[in-house]
């Protein structure tokens, strides 16, 4: 990924903030989208992160970046990206960070979507001429963005049907600090990603931190 590009987020919380700042911080310009252009959220990062960052609505954002990143909640991902419009995501890496997690049954919440099919795949049907890549879901944001906070090697798990949009969004990756970059293959693949949810999960509670990941160990 040569150069500065300009990059939509949809979602402003931790994880559209987290990414978003990392990304300023790299040299990209990144503009925040939210329901609405004057989201107080988006407005007090935007002040934390100077002139290459700014803030607007779903479409805006989603018309603003070459590239694009799903950092809404699972449930409602679906929804907010047609606010951003299907012509505004056309022809665009669109990197779908996020997991179909449903809390409407309180704590821990299960998968609304899981077995046969993926919210990765929900989006890639719903927007056929983005290409979808899944990737960064099985991590805290704060590993997504350091992956040096976590002692030794680590993974990050990538899937798609795009090579091209694949090897850009590696190369991003590999700009965080990634080494190790799994690619599970087309967008099925997001299955096997947001199922291990429920585990990182419970791992969360065992190890009472959410400052780990996954790493495969093979000959």
């Amino acid at each position: 990924m040569g150069g500065a590009v300009r990059i939509g987020i949809l979602g402003t919380g931790v994880v559209g903030q987290t990414l978003g700042g990392k990304l300023v911080e790299l040299g990209h310009e990144v503009k925040l989208g939210s329901r609405t252009s004057a989201n107080e959220k988006a407005a007090k990062w935007v002040g934390q992160h100077g002139s290459r960052a700014s803030q607007g609505t779903f479409a805006e954002a989603a018309s603003f970046g070459e590239m694009v990143f799903n950092c809404t909640s699972g449930m409602v991902s679906l929804e907010a990206l047609r606010s951003g419009g299907s012509a505004n995501l056309a022809g665009k890496v669109l990197v779908d960070v996020a997991n179909p997690l449903d809390f409407s049954h309180g704590m821990p919440p299960t998968l609304s979507v899981c077995n046969s099919d993926s919210l990765g795949e929900q989006i890639q049907r719903a927007f056929p001429d983005a290409k979808v890549v899944k990737a960064l879901n099985t991590m805290n944001a704060g590993v997504m963005v350091n992956p040096s906070s976590v002692p030794g090697d680590h993974d990050v798990f990538i899937c798609g049907n795009d090579a091209g949009a694949k090897s850009q969004t590696s190369d991003l990756l590999r700009s965080f600090g990634w080494r190790t970059i799994v690619d599970l293959g087309d967008i099925s693949g997001a299955r096997g990603v947001e199922m291990l949810l429920p585990l990182w999960l419970r791992l969360m509670g065992t190890f009472k931190t959410a400052t780990f990941n996954f790493h495969i160990a093979r000959t």
